[in-house]
């Protein structure tokens, strides 16, 4: 996976986040904003067409494990089984596969939601300490999202 100029540049800031003080905090915390939505809707979208080069008995298992889960914040389309109308599972090494994926995909999804709801948190109670705690975690949810998207990538290269 090659390096995204938009999640370096929220790297960058959020780096020097760790460090800044509650002037630097207020004064920087719209930019911070767009620079994190920005790396985050890049990571997003190369996560989308990665999986989109994976092929439909990868795409189906994947979106069955998807709707399992329940979470409707990242719910998607039933794809039913043409034989019984139940969820399709595919086979034991596409589920395999498909479950280390979705793994990864939850565990980011699970950190970038947890710095949204510090850097809240933060804002409301006018903390630098919780910003700097914020700062870090969106580090870790970068990681966690490109790991994510490596992982899809190794998926997309068995389908091709």
């Amino acid at each position: 996976m090659k390096k995204i100029a938009a999640v370096e540049d929220a790297r960058q800031v959020m780096k020097q986040g760790i460090e800044w003080g509650v002037w630097k905090w207020l004064t920087e915390k719209k930019r911070v904003r767009e620079l994190a939505d920005k790396a985050r809707g890049a990571l997003d979208d190369i996560e989308m067409k990665t999986k989109l080069t994976w092929s439909d008995d990868y795409k189906i298992v994947y979106n069955s494990l998807v709707n399992e889960n329940g979470n409707p914040k990242r719910q998607r389309k039933a794809v039913k089984d043409q034989k019984n109308g139940k969820p399709a599972k595919g086979d034991a090494k596409v589920l395999a596969v498909v479950s280390r994926v979705k793994e990864a995909d939850d565990q980011a999804y699970n950190a970038h939601e947890d710095a949204e709801e510090i850097f809240a948190e933060a804002e409301r109670k006018m903390s630098t300490s919780m910003a700097r705690e914020g700062a870090k975690k969106a580090l870790e949810a970068y990681d966690l999202h490109e790991a994510a998207i490596r992982k899809a990538e190794e998926v997309a290269s068995r389908c091709n």
